[in-house]
């Protein structure tokens, strides 16, 4: 078997923020089973298989596939100090519904493995994927939303530029519950400049 074609697309002073290849699966399983308690309650439900090596090399090439369609973009973080290709995975965040044309926007959304939180790092990566999305691809607008409860994804928000749009009502199904989420947007710097 061939080693994983790591890609790391962005690198920031403590993470390299990487599309990873399906041979990386077992990796992406480690950190979601690792965080199923502390991701559970904020994400919608779950296919059966998703706690499954062969589910994640599924969606790994599915990423890499949107990706190159320019769909979307999922970057896993992981940690500088260790090299990419061993690296755990600590975290992702993600570009997802990215749409051309009048609109030039995508949906952010984010996760961080329950032991590296309150370092930072999250902000750190979602800054880095702005400057990634407002620059080389171009988008005029990224959207991201919380529940009301999510204080912690509220602040990386605030920290990184999104300002508060309003709040959408009973708009994702979250363990059998309509749940509220409050809407967040940012712009582009040259789109605050006019």
């Amino acid at each position: 078997m061939r080693p994983e074609s790591l890609q790391a697309l962005l690198i920031t002073p403590r993470l390299h923020l990487a599309l990873l290849p399906p041979d990386a699966a077992a990796r992406v399983l480690t950190y979601h089973t690792a965080n199923r308690d502390h991701l559970g309650p904020v994400s919608p439900a779950r296919p059966d298989n998703f706690f499954t090596v062969t589910w994640w090399r599924s969606r790994l090439a599915q990423d890499a596939e949107d990706w190159r369609r320019g769909t979307a973009l999922r970057l896993f973080l992981l940690p500088r100090e260790c090299p990419p290709v061993s690296s755990p995975v600590v975290g992702s965040v993600s570009l997802s519904d990215i749409r051309r044309g009048a609109l030039q926007n995508a949906e952010l959304g984010f996760g961080l493995d329950a032991h590296h939180q309150g370092l930072g790092l999250m902000s750190e990566a979602v800054h880095a994927v702005c400057d990634y999305a407002f620059g080389p691809l171009g988008l005029h607008r990224l959207q991201a939303n919380h529940l009301p409860d999510n204080h912690r994804s509220a602040s990386v928000l605030r920290r990184t530029g999104f300002g508060v749009e309003g709040l959408a009502r009973q708009s994702v199904l979250i363990d059998g519950r309509w749940r509220d989420h409050v809407l967040t947007a940012r712009l582009a710097p040259s789109a605050l400049e006019r």
